[in-house]
């Protein structure tokens, strides 16, 4: 079989400009798209890993602050729990306070008005018992009030005795100051010599003394000396009137009035 040369030669000549051209034509192009697609992925898949980085990083931080901000939520609350608690408590011992403030100023005025009331009933039986007292000795005898207490006080004298005696006797003899007889009324000059008298007589020996008038004693007499004191009159019966109706106040007006406090 003959082989025709010039076929072959043309044949592989037409067979390499085929394989040029496909290079240089359609093989670089499809390398360069397949390059350029690979890069373009690369390049999406590095930015969808970036993103997926960030949005990692955002969630981190998104739950790191969530996390902090529950932590500060819960100590608000403890704190102002605690304020409220506090606050409470503040108002509680203001309005105790102000309870026993208002407790303490009705007992203050119960005492008060109890103690204008014993004054007020002390001042009309005074008045009371001079007056009936007055008008009684008149109408018996001619003999004053003044000098029927006068009287009374020198039996008292005469009627000391004892321990009593005994103490008053030294008080007299230590006392540089004459002894001091203090009355209601001026004493007539007849009482005052009867009470000399009298002291004579009880202690045996010369007694100094000196009259003063008292109004704020309640129809009495009183003798002081160096501290010793001997008294008749009639603030002993007033004094227990007074204790009497401090004891019906007690037990009648006072609940009744911290009741209606409370």
């Amino acid at each position: 079989m003959l082989i025709d040369w010039f076929t072959v030669c043309a044949q592989a000549a037409n067979f390499l400009i085929l394989v040029w051209l496909l290079k240089r034509f359609l093989y670089k192009p499809v390398l360069a798209a397949i390059a350029a697609r690979e890069k373009l992925i690369a390049d999406e898949l590095q930015d969808a890993a970036a993103k997926k980085l960030e949005a990692q990083k955002e969630r981190d931080d998104f739950q790191r602050k969530n996390e902090a901000f529950d932590h500060q939520r819960a100590a608000l609350l403890s704190q102002a729990t605690d304020e409220v608690k506090t606050e409470r408590q503040e108002l509680l011992d203001a309005a105790r306070k102000d309870s026993e403030a208002l407790r303490s100023k009705l007992q203050e005025s119960v005492k008060s008005e109890r103690e204008t009331l014993n004054r007020e009933i002390i001042s009309r039986t005074q008045r009371e018992v001079f007056a009936i007292a007055r008008k009684t000795l008149a109408d018996l005898s001619n003999t004053s009030l003044e000098e029927r207490l006068g009287e009374v006080f020198t039996r008292h004298l005469h009627a000391m005795n004892g321990q009593t005696k005994e103490e008053f006797a030294k008080a007299l003899k230590t006392s540089t100051e004459p002894a001091l007889v203090r009355s209601t009324f001026d004493l007539p000059a007849e009482n005052r010599a009867a009470i000399q008298n009298a002291l004579n007589e009880t202690f045996s020996s010369e007694i100094r003394i000196r009259f003063e008038t008292a109004t704020n004693l309640i129809c009495g007499i009183e003798l002081i000396a160096n501290g010793q004191k001997i008294a008749w009159s009639i603030a002993d019966y007033l004094m227990s009137l007074e204790k009497s109706v401090g004891d019906i106040f007690d037990a009648e007006v006072k609940p009744v009035v911290l009741a209606e406090a409370k």
